[in-house]
């Protein structure tokens, strides 16, 4: 099963940072946050991700997050990683 987990986690990173240079992931996260009518600090808290972290990464600071927090991000809206990187 671990072998399985890093595989995974490894194909979400190759799609992130290959994704990353074409789109900007912080946007589209923005997106969909504010059709659920949130703010950032209330989104930080609900998906559990740093409040500093995820503004750095709406504003593109932070361009290829880690899978671990792309997968928080995701599962606060509702959406698939693939959708964040679209």
């Amino acid at each position: 099963m671990k072998v399985e987990v890093v595989n995974i986690a490894i194909t979400y990173y190759q799609i992130i940072e290959n994704m990353a240079r074409e789109i900007n992931i912080g946007e589209n996260i923005k997106k969909y946050r504010t059709k659920q009518g949130l703010s950032q600090e209330d989104f930080a808290k609900k998906s559990g991700v740093k409040y500093t972290t995820f503004t750095k990464i709406e504003s593109g600071v932070i361009k290829k997050p880690s899978v671990l927090v792309m997968a928080k991000i995701a599962k606060a809206l509702g959406v698939s990683i693939e959708d964040l990187i679209k």
